[in-house]
């Protein structure tokens, strides 16, 4: 059965301090079992948030890596690095990242084989413009994230993977895809998945969605048949509107 999963993204929000109040509320709150939560501070914090969840039962996460083992890469961060502070989940492929640091297909692969090959589990993020939308392209452009990016690892690796869908253009703008457009793709790319692999691995692998998710409309769409929870972006620098979320299925 695959998992429920909510994930806080915090982007380039809280700094130490504020990362730290944030957890002393956080610890405060009593989790569905259900639900595997996650939330995914900014480098600087990551240590000090695994340190202080590490008897919670809330999962911290890496918003990105490099894909090299090491070497002369000013400013980015390892795998292992990231496994050196607790962290072994690792988002991979935000449209952010696509869009302001022009990381196409061909790099994100590499960035998924470097976190499989650490025993680290990826949550990889695709999802399409709204010109993409609008022309009916849509699907195409999925598939093809999905091709490109992902497409080549090997069965046994889905174990450790997450599909996040996150429309870019119901990213952090007030929009949100319909709960039937959210199921719609969804369901597409579960079909995607078990054209390319196997009916089993689509239907366990869980498949998140994101894009202005808020405690008053999580509830619809986490109640679609083939959205297993939500990878959560403004919503998830409060502790109260987080924990709805969470409390939505």
């Amino acid at each position: 059965m695959r998992k429920k999963i909510v994930a806080g993204n915090w982007k380039m929000n809280n700094d130490l301090a504020e990362t730290e109040l944030f957890l002393v509320e956080l610890k405060k709150q009593v989790f569905p079992e259900n639900v595997i939560v996650m939330i995914a501070p900014p480098f600087t914090s990551l240590n000090q948030a695994f340190k202080s969840l590490h008897e919670h039962p809330v999962t911290v996460v890496a918003q990105n890596m490099h894909q090299s083992k090491e070497g002369a890469f000013t400013g980015e961060i390892s795998a292992k690095m990231l496994k050196s502070v607790g962290v072994e989940t690792v988002i991979v492929g935000h449209s952010e990242r696509r869009a302001f640091f022009n990381e196409d297909s061909a790099v994100l692969a590499e960035k998924v084989n470097t976190a499989l090959e650490n025993e680290m589990t990826v949550i990889f993020c695709i999802g399409e413009e709204i010109y993409d939308r609008k022309n009916g392209n849509h699907f195409e452009l999925i598939k093809k994230q999905l091709m490109e990016g992902l497409f080549h690892v090997s069965d046994k690796s889905w174990e450790n993977l997450v599909i996040a869908y996150e429309p870019v253009w119901a990213i952090g703008t007030g929009e949100t895809a319909t709960p039937e457009q959210a199921q719609e793709m969804h369901k597409f790319i579960r079909k995607t998945i078990a054209e390319n692999y196997s009916k089993n691995i689509a239907i366990n692998v869980s498949i998140l969605y994101g894009g202005s998710v808020k405690p008053d409309n999580a509830t619809e769409i986490f109640g679609q048949a083939d959205v297993d929870g939500g990878l959560i972006g403004g919503a998830a620098l409060k502790v109260e509107s987080f924990m709805n979320i969470v409390n939505s299925f």
